[in-house]
């Protein structure tokens, strides 16, 4: 039996400790930095402008962009409160339709936010349709 001691917190996107590991198919991770994420948020501000929507989806979807841009010029972004309106914002685009026909300047920043929320965006990914 092997013993592991760890002194302080271990972060990182995959972690493996085990004293007997197979691994086949590697490991791969995406990193996406709090710059990159504020980048998108802009460009998902830039992608809105030109999306087809009624006055009160706009409003909505205006309403919950400001508020991810809020929690992402904190000194410390909170992810899961980005998380909860990402989440709300990509539902609402795909209510209006307007993730079916979309560009990347849509789908492309909702992405990227997606993936630097890390495993709290997964459910978000997977309600995007594929970049081609």
């Amino acid at each position: 039996m092997a013993t592991f001691n760890f002194s302080g917190d271990q972060r990182a996107e995959i972690i493996n400790n085990a004293s007997n590991q197979y691994i086949t198919g590697g490991q791969h991770v995406t990193v996406v930095t709090a710059p990159q994420a504020r980048r998108a948020v802009r460009e998902l501000r830039d992608g809105l402008t030109t999306t087809t929507l009624d006055e009160s989806a706009a409003a909505e979807a205006r309403a919950q962009l400001a508020e991810i841009d809020a929690a992402m010029h904190a000194p410390e972004p909170d992810r899961s409160r980005v998380k909860a309106f990402l989440e709300r914002l990509t539902r609402l685009l795909l209510a209006a339709g307007s993730l079916t026909t979309a560009s990347s300047s849509l789908i492309g920043p909702l992405h990227t936010l997606a993936r630097w929320l890390g495993t709290l965006g997964e459910p978000i990914l997977h309600m995007l349709p594929v970049l081609g």
